[in-house]
């Protein structure tokens, strides 16, 4: 088992991982730029180097700077969270070439499964449904206009390096390709320094489920069953829930074998994420695969009784999975409470929390690092907390969720919390009836 790990992130992921850590016996480095030098995690990590200043370009970007820290501190592996390096294949790459474990997938898996063209020729090759599209990367815009012809319109355009919906663009009619065409290549050579382009036949009324995958050293998988993240906005997940409430046993069943498929065929280790569009038919077809741990996967522990991340170090240091599927038993909901202005178009709302009241109670889990006189920096993702409630029913995760969010107190700066007490009252919400497309018709004024 490691002796060291250093956690090359910051925020509430990076308390996440000290805590499990910490139970496990296992001594934590801690990263920080000078922006988050009174973060919670510099504190409670056993030992904290400042990697740079604020930029994540110059922080927790730079790698020479995170592998220096590994060095000095004599890390034997390094853990990167979410977002950041968590899917950089360099990365991967230069932990191993130092004799340090990288706790996430391999140099070849990340480039396997990160561009997502290459992505979905591997899970055809699998055998795993796939939405209809281009083969490879378009090379130019008459062939995405032969393209979207044979596929039929609407269609979507997607960049082949994206993320957080950059790049991608619906086109419902011919006449309006070129122009989404040249704008979505402008937006991914902007964002991610490559403007390739692939095409798939637009989903319509569609669910984003994913499912949760743990694959071994021995190229064993198997599965945790499902989230729905089909509540988005700018395809960024507002709030995330298990199991889905579009969910059948049939459904559940051939979606986890499919995952499972798809996890064993290129001999993933460590934990995964294949996610999925499924259309009001309940069709589904793969749409990518995230070779690190997800913001969501608290729901998922709750309803399964399982340490994600205890299970990714073991994965790590070649313990063999037990192999056994997992079906919720209760129902778990997440609602991300982001610093941004529900009532301002989310306007990101940095600055200094004066007030703080968090709620608790039976079934009430929450995930965060800020506090009472915390200043939350304006350099990184807005997230500042998850707010996870868990029941046995979803009717009761709801109204423990409402009850959850009306003691959650934070003054001095804005928050999304009155979106989701909004949400948890609305209609198609409560119904269970709605698809990714719920936030298009969502009003914080009705």
């Amino acid at each position: 088992m490691f002796k060291k790990i250093l956690i090359a992130n910051r925020g509430e992921i990076a308390m996440r991982l000290i805590r499990t850590c910490k139970e496990m016996g296992i001594k934590t480095v801690g990263v920080y730029s000078t922006a988050d030098k009174e973060s919670l995690h510099v504190r409670f990590a056993d030992e904290a180097v400042c990697i740079g200043p604020p930029p994540s370009s110059e922080s927790y970007l730079k790698i020479a700077n995170i592998m220096a820290a590994a060095e000095i501190c004599n890390a034997d592996a390094i853990h990167p969270g979410y977002g950041f390096l968590s899917e950089n294949s360099k990365f991967s790459k230069i932990c191993k070439e130092h004799g340090i474990k990288f706790i996430g997938a391999s140099c070849e898996m990340i480039e396997k499964m990160g561009d997502k063209a290459t992505a979905k020729a591997t899970m055809k090759a699998a055998g795993v449904p796939t939405i209809p599209g281009s083969e490879g990367i378009l090379e130019s815009f008459d062939k995405a206009k032969k393209v979207a012809k044979q596929i039929g319109y609407p269609v979507m355009l997607k960049a082949t390096a994206g993320g957080g919906g950059k790049g991608m663009r619906a086109v419902w009619k011919e006449e309006d390709l070129q122009k989404a065409w040249e704008s979505a290549r402008q937006e991914a050579a902007a964002s991610f320094g490559n403007d390739g382009m692939y095409m798939e036949k637009l989903i319509e009324e569609p669910r984003h489920i994913e499912i949760q995958v743990v694959g071994d050293s021995k190229g064993k998988a198997c599965h945790l069953s499902e989230r729905d993240c089909s509540v988005q906005r700018r395809h960024q997940k507002l709030t995330e829930e298990t199991p889905s409430p579009f969910m059948t046993d049939e459904l559940r069943e051939a979606m986890g074998a499919a995952a499972v498929k798809a996890a064993e065929y290129i001999k993933y280790e460590g934990a995964g994420t294949v996610e999925f569009l499924v259309d009001k038919h309940r069709n589904f077809y793969f749409m990518e695969m995230n070779t690190r741990i997800q913001v969501e996967h608290p729901i998922t522990e709750q309803v399964i009784n399982f340490d994600l991340i205890r299970e990714q170090i073991l994965v790590a240091a070649g313990v063999p999975i037990s192999g056994e599927n997992y079906i919720p038993k209760m129902h778990s909901i997440e609602c991300r409470i982001n610093a941004e202005d529900p009532y301002n178009d989310f306007r990101p709302s940095p600055g200094k929390i004066s007030t703080l009241h968090f709620p608790g109670g039976h079934g009430v889990r929450l995930d965060t690092h800020v506090y009472g006189g915390y200043i939350i920096p304006p350099h990184y993702d807005s997230m500042i907390a998850k707010l996870i409630t868990t029941a046995q029913t979803r009717e009761e995760a709801i109204n423990k969720m409402r009850r959850a969010l009306d003691e959650f107190v934070i003054e001095g700066i804005k928050t999304t919390i009155p979106f989701h007490r909004k949400l948890m009252d609305h209609p198609d919400y409560i119904s269970g009836n709605y698809t990714t497309k719920f936030m298009e018709n969502f009003s914080m004024e009705d």
